[in-house]
């Protein structure tokens, strides 16, 4: 039986090193370290880590340091990982905001032209033919149901996606940081093996 708590657990494994610490960021950008912006590599790497994670999965960086000195790049690199998600958090915020502004604005346009289309047909109707009357309700009907289509499937069927990346970039903002130090991992094969 698995134990839930490690089903419900996702690791990013992280090697620090002098020589690798650089590869994680943009090598263009002069900032330092912990203001750096994560280079398209490293970032593909952490989505790719997690992508059959479930919606209540913990998600946590395993960051292994292979010598005691690597310790000093956790903080900065810990800070760049935090910054990045956030800034992209907030990006992803903003244009949830815009989407829900627009398709309200588009449902209220449509909804103002369906009123304004079912207040007129009576005086277009009257005076006609039963029948052409009749047609012409119909046609006024079905335009109605075609122009509120879009914006209503929008407002039902669109925020879930949103809603879903704001989430995951906040569990990648927030998640849990566990420093393994490589030298212990090797002392305790060895006692293994002896």
């Amino acid at each position: 039986m698995v134990n839930k708590s490690l089903a419900d657990s996702y690791s990013i494994f992280i090697r620090l090193d002098e020589e690798t610490v650089y590869d994680y960021f943009n090598h263009h950008d002069p900032a330092p370290l912990y203001k750096r912006q994560l280079g398209q590599a490293f970032e593909q790497y952490i989505y790719n880590s997690i992508l059959t994670t479930k919606r209540n999965a913990v998600i946590q960086y395993q960051v292994v340091c292979l010598e005691y000195a690597d310790k000093r790049f956790v903080e900065p690199i810990t800070q760049a990982i935090r910054n990045h998600f956030s800034l992209k958090k907030f990006l992803k915020e903003l244009e949830f905001k815009k989407f829900k502004r627009r398709t309200f604005k588009l449902l209220c346009a449509s909804l103002t032209i369906v009123l304004s289309l079912q207040a007129l047909v009576p005086f277009a109707i009257e005076g006609m033919d039963e029948r052409l009357a009749a047609s012409l309700h119909n046609v006024v009907d079905v335009f109605s149901w075609v122009i509120m289509w879009k914006p209503i499937d929008r407002l039902i069927f669109y925020w879930n996606p949103f809603k879903k990346d704001i989430h995951l970039l906040d569990r990648l903002a927030n998640a849990q940081v566990n420093v393994i130090e490589k030298q212990k991992i090797i002392g305790k094969d060895k006692q293994k093996a002896s």
